[in-house]
């Protein structure tokens, strides 16, 4: 991994820090940002409104067809109520990897 510290890898999956803007005018992954304590990102946006878990559900489709993988391999474990989240990416972590920092620039 190289400087990219907004992911990290588990057995058969990547776990990937994010921080989303819900009414964003798209829905879009905005590459790498960095939290005032220091902490590195990926930036995202989306169209749908935080109600009733809608701009959760558009950021796991967002990030599932960003890293070429179902939707079904995505899924949200932390943040459900917050504009940081933390989402899991099951498959094969070196080409998720690969994908994420390409994603950073």
């Amino acid at each position: 991994m190289s400087e990219a510290t907004f992911f990290r890898v588990g057995a058969g999956h990547v776990v990937v820090q994010l921080r989303l803007t819900p009414k964003g005018g798209s829905d879009r992954i905005d590459g790498l940002g960095e939290l005032a304590d220091g902490r590195k990102v990926m930036l995202a946006r989306v169209r749908a409104a935080p109600d009733k878990g809608a701009a959760n559900a558009a950021v796991e489709m967002v990030l599932a067809k960003a890293l070429g993988v179902p939707r079904s391999d995505v899924s949200l474990i932390s943040g459900h109520t917050a504009r940081l989240k933390s989402l899991r990416v099951n498959g094969d972590v070196g080409e998720i990897a690969a994908r994420l920092e390409a994603l950073a620039g």
